[in-house]
């Protein structure tokens, strides 16, 4: 008989930890190779967590809504066979909690991302998961250290600063309300920011707890707009020859390929020849360094049934055909839709182009999807009247047009290639032929 450490796996390039959202096994149970046994959600996606081995679950060590690190243990199973993952059988859950605790406090040491300190100024101990919570809802280090501590050596634990949070934050002695500017060293520099004056509530309003995956989604947003110094560049695209050629061919394309053809694959694989011309692009930065990737994977903005936003990423896509790039599209859109996504749909993306006409919107400035440089924005396609240049003079005629808007890093990315870039998706659209196949 051997143990089986279940391991929380990465789910993506910047998803750093996950939340227990319910177990689908309990202790005692047994599992087969590759049945579920857990379910997690993160600020990306929704996912399951399958069994590597098969067994009996012998120990859970996280409970439902904990929020676990990418790579900690959450689970034993006990095994038949022996192998280089298992660990052995004399091990005890003392000495998995002692090893889990070493790890915590050798992780603690790298940690950068937290307004909460490890050690508060009187000298107490703050986990990294209680530090996390902190953080997430706004606790200061005054407030934290009057939570009276449940935990060895009075240390605040989890149930300690959500039972606080629940009762509503009334700490044990007063705190004098400030709203002052405060310093925060983010992505190695000094941001200031102003705390929020405190929100006025009546009796009619109501009050929405905002979700995990909201909070870390505003979270990002946030982050993204103190790192990268955004740029946004528009431009005009005539696209009546692709509306005319889609209403031309989408009956036959969907009797002959079983996938219905919109704008979206055409759009995509414009933007991945432009990024095949421009690969300057397609980079990562790195503090000092610039990462230039190999691989065109272009995320593409998903609207979820809960009203937030998703980004499935489509793998290579400079390599597929028009056929092939609608059905990457559409199979990723169903599977968002429908929270069937996997973490490897959602990692790996090099840019982003988000569809904000799908809404109506005519264009959009987008935010800028970390660690990437560059996201684009698709208008909606009107009807519009347009001047037509032809050899017997000019005439005014309707057109079906839309704007593109690109967002962009001006740390490394500069006026001249951002808007280079644009217009080369702009004439690859404009040239489309009209009596072209597919």
């Amino acid at each position: 008989m051997a143990k089986f450490e279940v391991k929380l796996p990465k789910m993506g390039e910047s998803v750093a930890e996950a939340t227990i959202t319910s177990w689908l096994k309990g202790v005692g149970d047994n599992v087969e190779l590759d049945e579920a046994i857990v379910e997690i959600a993160t600020d990306k996606v929704d996912s399951e967590v399958p069994s590597e081995v098969e067994g009996t679950i012998v120990e859970l060590l996280f409970e439902a809504d904990a929020v676990v690190n990418v790579g900690d243990t959450i689970a034993i199973i006990e095994t038949l066979s022996d192998d280089s993952d298992t660990i052995e059988d004399t091990v005890t859950t003392n000495d998995v909690i002692d090893e889990v605790e070493t790890l915590e406090n050798e992780v603690e040491t790298v940690i950068e991302n937290t307004t909460i300190e490890k050690n508060s100024p009187s000298g107490k101990f703050y986990s990294p998961l209680v530090r996390n919570i902190a953080s997430t809802e706004g606790i200061s280090m005054e407030e934290l250290e009057n939570i009276v501590g449940t935990g060895k050596d009075d240390r605040v634990t989890k149930a300690d600063i959500l039972e606080y949070i629940d009762g509503g934050r009334t700490i044990s002695k007063p705190v004098v309300e400030k709203v002052e500017v405060v310093q925060k060293v983010i992505a190695e520099k000094k941001v200031v920011q102003k705390v929020a004056a405190p929100v006025s509530v009546n009796g009619e309003d109501e009050i929405i707890e905002m979700s995990r995956m909201g909070k870390l989604i505003a979270h990002h947003m946030v982050e993204s707009v103190q790192t990268s110094a955004h740029v946004q560049s528009f431009i005009e695209v005539d696209v009546t020859n692709i509306v005319k050629w889609r209403e031309r061919v989408k009956d036959q394309f969907f009797a002959r390929e079983g996938e219905k053809i919109t704008y979206t694959p055409i759009f995509m694989q414009a933007v991945a020849k432009a990024i095949k011309d421009f690969p300057m692009i397609n980079i990562a930065v790195d503090g000092d360094k610039i990462i230039k990737k190999k691989a065109i994977n272009l995320g593409m903005a998903a609207a979820l049934p809960d009203g937030n936003l998703i980004v499935p990423v489509i793998k290579n896509a400079d390599l597929l055909n028009l056929v092939g790039m609608t059905k990457s599209v559409n199979g990723l859109a169903v599977k968002a839709r429908s929270g069937k996504l996997s973490p490897d749909d959602i990692q790996g993306g090099t840019y982003t182009v988000t569809n904000v006409g799908g809404f109506g919107s005519v264009f959009g400035t987008p935010i800028i999807n970390q660690p990437q440089v560059a996201i684009l924005a698709l208008g909606a396609v009107r009807k519009v009247p347009a001047v037509i240049e032809t050899s017997e003079g000019d005439f005014i005629g309707i057109r079906h047009k839309m704007f593109i808007s690109h967002s962009y890093d001006h740390r490394v990315v500069n006026g001249a290639l951002g808007g280079m870039f644009i217009k080369a998706i702009k004439e690859s659209l404009e040239a489309w032929d009209i009596n072209a196949d597919f």
